[in-house]
């Protein structure tokens, strides 16, 4: 018994020991990465797994390892994980974090994580709750005490998640973002120390990073002391000696390299010159500067999580897709712009080693032409109507999302010029149930003609679609619905019934059909049978603009102004057999076909 005991002990030790000396260590010493006592050169492929199915997050990170990279960088969408005030999810679906963490630690794969708690990405309000905005004079990204307040709350709730895979803990994860491009938004530097304060005090104890654009102002604004210095992005010497300049002894790395960029309904898709790009990563990988590809693969928006811009005529939103001209196209394919990289980066890689092959391809199916019928109407589910004496936005009624029905009764004035003052976003006016036409912010279009008629007392409806909440820049506040008032010829109108429509998993599971349906704003519905389950593109060329859901999951918008005419749907929300397709359109009134493509194209 006593040898056996000895063996048991010696084994512990030796257990011990192999456990230790796989603990790694990150540091900064000067202006170098350290990796276990080691320069350490950063390659790293953005990636946000709130934009990706669970089901392939081990396929995409694979993807970016046989690009050539040694990190993979990780945006987390704070509204993502707290839909609801003060409820958080870090485990259903992908919104378990950690799994995708635990993942690229098996895939040999460092990480680096961006959690806000604004990020941008393209994303409904940045990654901010939009619950905040039913707060009327709310202040966000600085110290106002109700936006900290929630601020910490979520860190302390993320902090949780993260704390056992920091590099300190044994874990694969290196750094950590303190808020994201703040310099372009504001100076509040105190307000950037304490989210520093607020990680450290919740036990995150890897090294800090910021990013901001390469200018002077951007830069002093939004880095802080003994953070290393992410520049979005660093494409010249030039670039990285302001930085060193104004943040001086700590790592400076190019936090955004774009291989990619946005696009917004109405515009051409964007294709970014490759010239540069390809010029820009011979100069890090020449130099052995660290830099991040910002994104290597970009996934999709489901749902109602598209962003928005606030150029143009003041409102510009994001498309469903953010494939972003990617390396790693929407639905996991490598394109020629990630053969083309993967080779520049082996090019560097020490003789005798190679890359990893590149996995196989998702597979993909076409589904034939499918019959729709028109089977609900909108207005036969309305909910109990909200008594207001002037409209309100969406958010101020607990709603974020979706669609909304202002209704009134016209007294006074019955014809003539109708303005609503700050619409957002998008709307569709009838008169005594009959379809007059639309509005649209993104056109600066907010008004309409009233015409005669002969009712004593006419009714006016106005179907409010709210599209993403703007995710940059200085109109960041921007609450969804008629966020002003309406008025007729100069008079304002009051005494609203207000019906909310949030279009989510609940309501569309509810949706009761109609026998009658001669009003825009319908929903049609179709089935249609697979014997292969396979990813799919749903085509909507023939609608004009809505929402989709298969099997009950919402695959996003569609408009017919482009450039995105066709919705991924991945395999996983298919089944062989029998599936529903519902779709939701505020214009038309007959059902059209609707097919499944290979692709995006």
């Amino acid at each position: 018994m006593k040898k056996l005991t000895s063996l048991l002990l010696f084994a512990l030790i030796i257990s011990y020991a192999n456990a230790q000396e796989a603990k790694h260590t990150f540091c900064f010493r000067g202006t170098e990465f350290m990796l276990d006592g080691k320069p350490f050169q950063i390659i790293s492929g953005e990636m946000h797994p709130a934009r990706i199915p669970t089901e392939y997050w081990r396929h995409r990170i694979k993807m970016t390892k046989a690009m050539g990279c040694n990190t993979v960088s990780v945006y987390i969408f704070w509204n993502h994980h707290e839909t609801q005030e003060g409820v958080y999810d870090f485990t259903t679906w992908n919104r378990e974090l950690g799994k995708f963490i635990k993942i690229a630690e098996e895939e040999g794969l460092w990480v680096i994580l961006r959690p806000g708690p604004y990020v941008c990405a393209e994303w409904d309000f940045g990654g901010i709750p939009p619950y905040l905005l039913k707060i009327p004079d709310i202040k966000i990204r600085c110290m106002d005490s109700r936006y900290m307040n929630a601020v910490e709350n979520y860190l302390r709730h993320l902090a949780k998640v993260i704390k056992p895979f920091q590099i300190t803990n044994g874990g694969p994860v290196l750094m950590l973002q303190i808020e994201n491009e703040y310099g372009s938004y504001g100076n509040d530097r105190e307000y950037i120390k304490k989210l520093a304060s607020i990680w450290r005090d919740n036990g995150i104890d890897v090294p800090f990073f910021t990013g901001d654009g390469p200018t002077p102002y951007m830069l002093e604004a939004g880095s802080l002391e003994g953070c290393a210095s992410g520049l979005d992005s660093g494409s010249s010497q030039a670039d990285f000696d302001l930085a060193s300049t104004i943040n001086p002894n700590v790592p400076v790395f190019s936090s955004e390299t774009y291989p990619g960029w946005l696009t917004h309904w109405g515009e051409k898709w964007a294709k970014p010159d490759t010239a540069s790009l390809y010029k820009e990563i011979h100069f890090l990988m020449d130099s052995k500067k660290s830099f991040n590809l910002y994104v290597i693969h970009g996934g999709t928006n489901f749902g109602f999580t598209a962003g928005a811009n606030s150029g143009g005529k003041g409102y510009e939103p994001d498309v469903t897709s953010y494939d972003y001209d990617a390396p790693i196209n929407e639905q996991g394919q490598p394109t020629q712009k990630y053969f083309a990289l993967r080779n520049i980066i082996g090019s560097y890689l020490p003789k005798n080693k190679k890359l990893p092959e590149v996995p196989e391809p998702i597979a993909t199916i076409r589904i034939p032409e499918i019959r729709m019928e028109a089977f609900a109407s909108v207005w036969d589910n309305l909910p109990i109507p909200i008594q207001l004496v002037q409209p309100k936005p969406f958010e101020a009624l607990n709603q974020n999302q979706g669609y909304m029905v202002y209704r009134t009764r016209l007294i006074g004035h019955k014809s003539g010029k109708l303005t609503v003052t700050e619409l957002h976003d998008y709307a569709t006016v009838f008169l005594n149930g009959k379809y007059i036409g639309k509005m649209d912010r993104r056109e600066g279009i907010n008004t309409i003609e009233i015409p005669e008629t002969k009712e004593k007392v006419p009714v006016l409806e106005i179907l409010v679609e709210g599209m993403g909440h703007i995710n940059f820049a200085q109109h960041i506040i921007d609450r969804k619905g008629i966020t002003d008032r309406v008025t007729l010829n100069g008079m304002t109108l009051m005494n609203w019934n207000v019906f909310k429509l949030p279009m989510d998993d609940k309501f569309i599971l509810n949706i009761k059909p109609s026998t009658n349906i001669d009003k825009e704003g319908i929903f049609f519905k179709g089935k249609f049978n697979i014997d292969k389950v396979a990813d799919t593109y749903i085509n909507m060329s023939n609608y004009i603009k809505g929402v989709v859901w298969v099997n009950g999951n919402n695959l996003g918008r569609y408009w017919n102004i482009g450039p995105q005419f066709r919705l991924y749907c991945p395999a996983i929300w298919l089944k062989k057999g029998e599936n529903t397709i519902v779709v939701f359109d505020s214009h038309l009134t007959e059902p059209k076909t609707i097919n499944g493509e290979e692709s995006m194209d």
